[in-house]
């Protein structure tokens, strides 16, 4: 019998290590049968696969062209593909523009000549295909408003315009949402009118903060029979008190739709005309924080929207601004602790010549 330990009794270091990785195998077979696991990494790929930046390098070249002049000038004509940008338009320069031409200049003309031959061949749809619904799916803000049979109808959405009120008319915006015919409803413009507060409250004129949505109204979507999402049929079975007979009747309920977007509750928050109770307060507060980032940022940098740049952006923005409250919270600890030097929490001494006897 060979005896494999120490004088000391422990085990040797390569004994441990193989029973270490043997046990670790094991444990891998383990983990990786398990559906549960399988799931979660699937769902990882997925959502890694899925991001903007992703879905941008796989569009065909004439798409991404279009998304260049985009940055340059936003026009709705080059989402729809009725007008096409010209070269100038469409070139951009990118962050690694010297490094790019470096490559290119270095490629064999017969390598350019079979790619050109590629392009050829490659797909050419029309315009910009599902620019809006894309942004939609990037935001998170809009994608929570989207129910999954409310997708079909935003892919015919074409453009998103801001309309502001004329010189000495109440101040107020407009959102206006632009459909291409389809199979959901007449309209081929769906409107929100948010009404804004521009002058101080006379009762407390030092909290005015600036210009404030205060309201807001929407339109009536003309669905066609049987495509009205934001209601659904349900069955209810009814009996009779006195023959006991049973009966189904059916009755149409509210449905969550983003199209609800369109029906908003009326009334400013606390003052509403729904009675001010908290849901409604919540729900009129997310109505106008949506209604003021379509405004203020979705609409004027859509193309940055699309493709994922201006969502990098607001996280580092966001990061920033927690980094500057951080740092701010320390310095004014700081602060505590000199007033605490100079001023110490501690019960002030008597001068000297007013000491009791």
């Amino acid at each position: 019998i060979y005896d494999l330990s120490f004088s000391d009794g422990a085990p040797s270091d390569s004994l441990e290590a193989a029973k270490n990785a043997s046990n670790t195998e094991k444990l891998t077979d383990q983990v990786m049968q398990n559906p549960q696991v399988l799931a979660a990494l699937q769902e990882r790929l997925d959502n890694v696969s899925h991001t903007p930046s992703s879905y941008i390098e796989t569009l065909p070249k004439a798409v991404k062209r279009r998304i260049n002049a985009l940055k340059q000038l936003q026009r709705r004509e080059f989402i729809t593909g009725d007008v096409e940008p010209t070269d100038a338009e469409s070139e951009w320069h990118s962050e690694n523009e010297e490094e790019d031409k470096l490559a290119g200049d270095m490629k064999n003309k017969a390598v350019i000549a079979e790619k050109e031959a590629a392009a050829a061949e490659e797909p050419n749809p029309k315009g910009i295909p599902e620019f809006w619904f894309t942004i939609f799916r990037n935001v998170d803000m809009l994608s929570e408003l989207v129910q999954e049979y409310d997708e079909p109808i935003l892919k015919h959405l074409q453009d998103i315009k801001v309309k502001f009120s004329d010189p000495g008319q109440p101040m107020s915006f407009v959102l206006e949402f632009h459909f291409e015919p389809n199979d959901y409803f007449t309209n081929s413009v769906l409107t929100k009118t948010y009404k804004m507060k521009s002058e101080p409250d006379k009762a407390d004129p030092f909290s005015f903060e600036g210009p404030e949505i205060v309201d807001c109204d929407g339109c009536t979507i003309d669905w066609k029979k049987g495509k009205n999402v934001t209601v659904k049929t349900i069955k209810k079975k009814q009996k009779h008190k006195g023959r006991g007979t049973v009966r189904t009747i059916t009755k149409q309920v509210p449905n969550d739709s983003f199209f609800n977007f369109f029906s908003p509750l009326r009334g400013e928050p606390g003052r509403g005309r729904n009675g001010g109770d908290e849901d409604s307060e919540f729900t009129l507060a997310s109505d106008f924080e949506i209604g003021h980032f379509f405004r203020e940022r979705i609409v004027p940098r859509a193309v940055l929207y699309f493709t994922g740049e201006a969502i990098e952006d607001d996280d580092n923005f966001e990061e920033g601004e927690e980094g500057e409250e951080e740092e701010l919270e320390g310095d004014e600890e700081a602060e505590d602790d000199d007033d605490a030097e100079i001023n110490p929490k501690k019960e002030p001494s008597q001068p000297s010549e007013c000491k009791q006897q």
